[in-house]
């Protein structure tokens, strides 16, 4: 494999598969500037850049070196602290740390600064409006700062997009023409990095037994907090066609292999709510390199999308190596706790949804103990319709589908069926629906959240779902994510 590790061209074909940025950048390159804090992507102290060519420019996205695997640089600029000065001349970002008096201990001050870096050259490659408060809260979310000095940090960041200056870009022409010169390459023995889905089935038909990875933010936790080796490995992040996101025939396409990123802003304009609700999902760099079908197949029960999906009526299609095809509703996928319907050498391409479906009533909660970065103890979405009855306006279609309340993302039938064709102020059929929570999911305690906690907030999300239907016009896109 072929990538550029700062201003130099490297080729690396004998560490194994599942080694990761962070171990080779400071094992293998001494290049110690990046940290490990937490080895788990939750302190974003070993954030780096990695940027790939798009339409003659260079766009970078800052990810998690200890979760990401060295092969995700294939191809790609890989950005470390050590490079960001220029000529001798600190990166805007390194200048304002150092003015306004951002590093305390300094341990996480690295990865802080790649994070506001990555923020500046978004800037100067949109060349958009000048990001404002939320946007460098929202930059550096990923980073942790166990001395909580972050109001010198904040106005660090909204001193550096003041006043971009191009003599700072990291796609400087070298870079752009050291990537260019970079053709088909191998990469690491065990690892298969397939462009398409005629590859990726030969690669699987050859490893039937491989992991299947994305983005892996989940799997390589198994290296570096399990020690479990991950000897072949197939990377599903290239897969041009499980990429691809569009709206045809009614449903809304979505390739598995989409980040989380891609997805916020192709609902950006289609529905603001859905693009929220991906904002709540980990920090910057999780979304950055987190897929969709990682958080479908993972088959976690507290999994932040499962459960909208569900209520969005979707359906997912499985591939094997033979290039057959399986179609099932989301609900039918999963089998039990960590347990799908994939079969062996089998991966997931595609969920869908009818477009119609964003245009009904919809409440999505995350309830979380911090708002940015962290695991669900309940997620809960709603979807509601409604039509014309003999006594008014009555539920046509209802949806509540539930996380972390059973041992996988779960719709409640029965209260669904306590509201349909009722009355939207019938008060006696959402107590029969909330009755119907209590007795059909039985959810476990655990560090987030005790049972009857999780039981008591999934009844109080549905009745504040319906108390807010009086005051929405049913049928609009109503969606709308509260961090509760």
């Amino acid at each position: 494999m072929k990538f550029v590790l700062n201003r130099e061209l490297v080729e690396e074909n004998s560490l194994a598969a599942d080694t990761t940025l962070l171990r080779y950048l400071r094992e293998y390159r001494r290049l110690c500037g990046t940290k490990e804090g937490c080895a788990s992507g939750d302190c974003g102290a070993c954030t780096v850049l990695l940027g790939a060519l798009e339409d003659g420019r260079i766009r970078y996205r800052a990810v998690n070196a200890c979760i990401t695997p060295l092969a995700a640089a294939n191809r790609r600029h890989l950005v470390t602290i050590e490079s960001l000065s220029n000529s001798g001349r600190l990166h805007p970002a390194q200048r304002e740390i150092l003015e306004h008096h951002g590093s305390q201990c300094g341990f996480c001050t690295p990865g802080i600064v790649m994070s506001l870096a990555g923020l500046y050259q978004q800037l100067l490659t949109d060349n958009g409006p000048q990001p404002d408060r939320t946007q460098v809260c929202e930059a550096i979310s990923g980073n942790l700062c166990r001395c909580t000095g972050y109001r010198p940090i904040i106005d660090a960041g909204l001193k550096m997009v003041r006043a971009p200056d191009e003599s700072h870009r990291l796609d400087a022409q070298a870079q752009i023409d050291q990537l260019a010169s970079i053709g088909h390459t191998e990469t690491p023995p065990g690892y298969f990095q397939p462009a398409n889905r005629k590859e990726l089935q030969q690669a699987l038909a050859e490893n039937p037994d491989a992991h299947l990875i994305a983005g892996g933010t989940d799997l390589m936790l198994e290296v570096t907090q399990r020690c479990r080796p991950l000897n072949t490995i197939i990377d599903l992040s290239r897969v041009a066609e499980l990429r691809r996101i569009d709206e045809r025939d009614g449903f809304i396409h979505l390739g598995a292999a989409l980040s989380y990123r891609e997805m916020e802003s192709f609902f950006a304009d289609r529905s603001p709510s859905i693009r929220t609700l991906l904002e709540r999902i980990g920090s910057r760099q999780i979304r950055n390199r987190g897929t969709l079908g990682g958080n479908i197949a993972n088959a976690s029960p507290i999994a932040d999308l499962p459960p909208l999906l569900l209520a969005l009526d979707a359906l997912v299609t499985l591939a094997d190596a033979q290039g057959n095809e399986y179609h099932m509703p989301l609900s039918d996928f999963y089998r039990g706790y960590k347990k799908t319907a994939l079969g062996n050498a089998q991966y997931l391409a595609e969920i869908r949804f009818p477009a119609h479906t964003l245009s009904d009533f919809h409440r999505a909660y995350k309830v979380s103990k911090r708002r940015e970065d962290d695991i669900s103890a309940v997620m809960a979405a709603i979807r509601l319709r409604t039509g014309a009855g003999k006594c008014g306006e009555v539920f046509t279609e209802v949806r509540i589908a539930f996380g972390g309340m059973a041992a996988t993302p779960v719709r409640v039938a029965a209260a669904e069926s306590a509201l349909l064709g009722r009355a939207l102020e019938d008060e006696d059929a959402l107590n029969t629906a909330l009755a119907a929570i209590a007795t059909t999911l039985q959810p476990i305690g655990d560090v987030r959240a005790s049972a009857a906690y999780r039981m008591q907030i999934a009844q109080n999300l549905l009745r504040s779902a319906w108390q807010s239907l009086p005051q929405q016009r049913i049928g609009k896109r109503a969606a709308e994510v509260r961090h509760a």
